[in-house]
């Protein structure tokens, strides 16, 4: 394994563990499913059922090169500080398109509870070594299945259209989605009713975790890099920080994005560093 410094656990998908840490299923292509337990600066992955034969979940690692961001020190600092970060991807690409979707125009906070509150209601339940039970996001047939009052039960009425046509277009087109490269799988899932370039490109990274491909004007990102480099005087205005961002990071893009992200999902979850 890396040497990993931490494991960002920014998705929704991500849930309390019983003992402490944050776990999460996953399901490889090939339909095994594996336990992830991570606190933060360690982790561990167990196979369940007969997964121990199949794929296994894939995490990339992201650390700040060496002389990036030396205009910015206070902010190469904070993310220099984090280390080695690894962030498994979301390998069920249905997960990473409905859990983009739910994301649309909404803080994060109200998107982790509405995906909370649709899985506890209508995800499939996996029981775990330890006794836990885990809830997976629902299948597409499952929101094909769904009626118009259980969408309002889970308070996602306002998405009822786009989840159902985002689940009948990738029933249709799933196989030739899985193995496109990610800049042609952005196009191609834009021609979903209403997912619009920020929810395909929200749901490509998540999968593919090239975070080079992430809005660079995005809230959160804006958000977060004012908190961690709080003396600087970033524009206010989406496009002029998203040019900015840009700029500031050239080929390292991608490395400085996630870790912003994940310098963000380190102060909200508190984990103790090393």
């Amino acid at each position: 394994m890396d040497d990993i410094d931490f494991v960002i656990s920014e998705h929704a998908a991500w849930s309390p563990a019983i003992g402490g840490g944050r776990l999460r299923v996953f399901q490889v292509p090939d339909g095994a499913r594996w336990l992830v337990h991570t606190t933060g600066n360690t982790w561990s992955r167990h196979a369940l059922g007969s997964a121990a034969a199949a794929a296994e979940p894939v995490y990339d690692t992201f650390r700040l090169p060496d002389g990036a961001l030396e205009q910015m020190p206070e902010l190469a600092s904070a993310l220099t500080g984090l280390g080695t970060v690894a962030r498994f991807r979301t390998s069920n690409l249905w997960e990473a398109i409905g859990s983009a979707i739910i994301r649309q125009a909404m803080r994060a906070v109200h998107t982790h509870n509405l995906y909370l509150h649709f899985r506890q209601r209508y995800g499939e339940p996996i029981d775990l070594p330890d006794g836990d039970r885990y809830l997976q996001f629902p299948t597409p047939q499952a929101i094909l299945a769904l009626t118009t009052e259980q969408f309002h039960a889970a308070g996602l009425a306002f998405k009822q259209g786009v989840l159902r046509d985002a689940a009948t277009v990738y029933l249709r087109h799933e196989p030739r989605w899985q193995q496109q490269p990610p800049y042609t799988l952005v196009d191609l899932l834009q021609q979903i009713p209403r997912v619009g370039k920020w929810t395909a490109l929200a749901a490509v990274c998540d999968w593919s975790n090239d975070w080079a491909l992430f809005p660079p004007g995005d809230l959160a990102i804006r958000t977060w890099v004012r908190r961690a480099a709080p003396s600087y005087p970033w524009p206010t205005d989406e496009r002029r920080f998203g040019s900015l961002w840009r700029a500031l990071n050239g080929p390292h893009l991608s490395q400085a994005t996630l870790l912003t992200l994940a310098w963000a999902n380190r102060q909200t979850t508190q984990e103790p560093k090393r």
